[in-house]
């Protein structure tokens, strides 16, 4: 007999305790940081959902791979290893270690994009698009209409507009897009999965043009078993032959590892371009370190090899996926209103349709998020205009397309009593959502502000 609760395929072996600061210890931190989250300290933090990058677990194979790490500084034991299972994986034939995925896309973006350029992309996410900005290129999202509702059920929302993908190499030229990307799943606009039947388009629109393809797969697995459970064909399909299907699509992938790599740092670019590859060591080497450690030491390298193994387990994808789905029903049920249907390592609350009081150049998913931590010491982040708006001089900003504060869920690390605290939490603002009110920016940057912006409360 099938039981309808999903348990978490693993047993706790080692606990960290959480520090549990009163309302008047978050009230002040708030105000030191300057209401932007990224600014609290860890300890003032009771459930911390700002990220699933690097915040996961590592399990006992890991760790006791980390004790086999060959820290050579050339040519190391451990970098064979992460490199067979790269290579098994993506099918790439070149594997190129970084300290983490930004240092992908710089490396990948610097070597290919010049300034004038188009990257089209279903949606960037904050590092990816500011990469491509740096070059002097245009980042341009080309997601399908519905992953720009919320509330629009698609099952594949993460998917490119096909359409419009081949109309914007028509009308710059196949000559200014160094490569098309695809991210899986799309971070941006919920978690959500790509389909194999998109990708597939992808991939003949860019043999029709002579245009490499890369994917952003730092969730490939997730997007793997989205497949798998919803779409035509797949439903008999293994998560890694799935997995491998997809990469065999592509020209080439830049990865963070501390997503479904279940690693705590590391990333790398694969591709199967001997000369543009040779290009990217050598900034590697500038930038990162020698080509066969990147930034990393030899025990990170064998923990990025076992995650990226253990990742393809159905038992974990079946709980990972259904976890995130359990907070997603238990805050979709009592009225909150989220982006439908949940994604893969996240829940994502629509701030606009929240707080329709507060407009989208008073950043309601800031004034949400700073209010999910004061009440309940939550920490998720902002997904709308601060990070993804534009600064205008003595005017608004340029509103971003949605207004989200994620809940990004760290792999195997907290249990349903924490995500029922979590739940609680969100039902409570939500009912009190009337009383909250909008923020202004006081201090920015002008790359990515969303991490070190400060804010004030409006009418203060």
């Amino acid at each position: 007999m099938e039981y309808s609760t999903i348990i978490e395929p693993f047993r706790i072996h080692t606990v960290q305790a959480i520090d549990l600061p009163d309302a008047e210890r978050r009230e002040a931190a708030l105000q030191r940081a300057g209401y932007n989250l990224f600014g609290l300290n860890a300890d003032e933090v009771i459930i911390d959902l700002l990220t699933d990058s690097g915040t996961g677990a590592m399990s006992s194979q890991q760790w006791a791979g980390m004790m086999l790490g060959d820290e050579s500084y050339a040519g190391s034991r451990s970098f064979r290893r992460f490199e067979s299972v790269v290579q098994d994986l993506t099918g790439f034939s070149e594997v190129i270690p970084t300290h983490q995925g930004r240092a992908a896309e710089k490396i990948l973006f610097e070597s290919m994009v010049n300034e004038g350029d188009v990257v089209p992309n279903n949606t960037h996410f904050d590092t990816t698009r500011a990469n491509v900005e740096y070059q002097g290129a245009e980042a341009r999202d080309l997601v399908i209409a519905a992953g720009t509702d919320p509330s629009a059920i698609h099952l594949f929302k993460g998917n490119m507009d096909i359409g419009r993908l081949r109309a914007s190499v028509e009308e710059v030229g196949a000559g200014r897009v160094p490569f098309v990307m695809v991210t899986v799943t799309n971070n941006s606009g919920g978690g959500q999965p790509v389909s194999m039947a998109n990708l597939r388009a992808v991939r003949e629109v860019c043999d029709e043009y002579d245009i490499p393809f890369i994917l952003d797969a730092c969730r490939f697995a997730e997007n793997a078993w989205f497949i798998h459970l919803r779409e035509d064909g797949y439903a008999d399909t293994d998560a890694g032959t799935i997995a491998r299907e997809m990469f065999s699509l592509a020209d080439g992938c830049t990865m963070s590892a501390k997503k479904d790599g279940l690693a705590n740092i590391g990333g790398f670019i694969a591709l199967n371009d001997g000369e543009l590859a040779a290009r990217c060591r050598n900034l590697l080497i500038l930038t990162e370190g020698f080509s066969t450690y990147g930034g990393l030491a030899g025990y990170d390298l064998e923990a990025v090899a076992t995650g990226l193994e253990e990742v393809l387990d159905e038992n974990y994808l079946r709980y990972r996926i259904r976890s995130t789905q359990y907070l997603a029903d238990k805050i979709a049920n009592a009225d909150v209103p989220i982006v439908q249907p949940p994604g893969g390592h996240a829940v994502y609350i629509d701030a606009a349709a929240m707080l329709p009081h507060i407009p989208a150049h008073e950043y309601p998913a800031q004034a949400l998020a700073v209010e999910l931590y004061r009440r309940g010491g939550v920490r998720g982040v902002e997904i709308g205009t601060v990070m993804f708006g534009r600064p205008r001089d003595d005017a608004p900003d340029d509103t971003a397309a949605m207004e989200l504060v994620r809940l990004a869920i760290p792999r195997r690390t907290y249990t349903q009593s924490h995500i029922d605290y979590v739940a609680e939490v969100v039902i409570d603002v939500a009912g009190r959502r009337a009383d909250l009110g909008g923020y202004r920016i006081v201090s920015q940057a002008p790359w990515l502000r969303h991490f070190t912006a400060r804010f004030e409360p409006l009418g203060e």
